[in-house]
């Protein structure tokens, strides 16, 4: 997820800061062109948006990184961090897509193959999928924490 964030998102926002998507240069605006083929809210600097990835790249950047070294270090505060960015994730999603959705996805274009089934349900699934299988393993492991400190004999609830 980080590394997304650094090399994708991050460069996203600085275009969006600086000008737009659209008529921006380079290989990572040619990137972001091509996504925008597909939801145009990316090209114009949209404000929900544009302040979304603000987070996503500032919170959830430190956020991975921070669960990266309590993974490798094997922290007692790994699921805590994993569970939140987790969240954060699906929050950001959610933010990202329902206020369009609302209003009848005027900014997505849903008619070209590619564009729907590719782009925005593959691509935008995965940032779906992956936080929660993610969470199922903190619930998993914060489960047989639980179970695991209980007196012998004491059923839980």
């Amino acid at each position: 997820m980080s590394i997304s964030l650094v090399f994708q998102e991050g460069p996203f926002v600085y275009l969006s800061l600086v000008g737009t998507v659209a008529t921006s240069e380079g290989a990572l605006a040619s990137l972001w062109k091509e996504y925008g083929k597909a939801d145009e809210r990316w090209l114009h600097s949209d404000p929900t948006i544009v302040s979304l990835e603000i987070l996503t790249v500032v919170v959830d950047g430190l956020l991975a990184v921070v669960l990266a070294y309590a993974i490798i270090k094997d922290k007692y505060y790994r699921h805590f961090i994993q569970i939140t960015l987790c969240v954060c994730e699906l929050y950001g999603g959610w933010m990202t897509f329902c206020p369009d959705w609302l209003i009848g996805s005027p900014n997505l274009n849903t008619s070209n193959f590619l564009y729907m089934w590719v782009y925005l349900v593959f691509f935008n699934g995965i940032w779906v999928v992956v936080p929660a299988l993610l969470l199922w393993q903190s619930w998993v492991e914060l489960q047989k924490l639980h179970v695991g400190r209980r007196p012998a004999g004491k059923k839980s609830r």
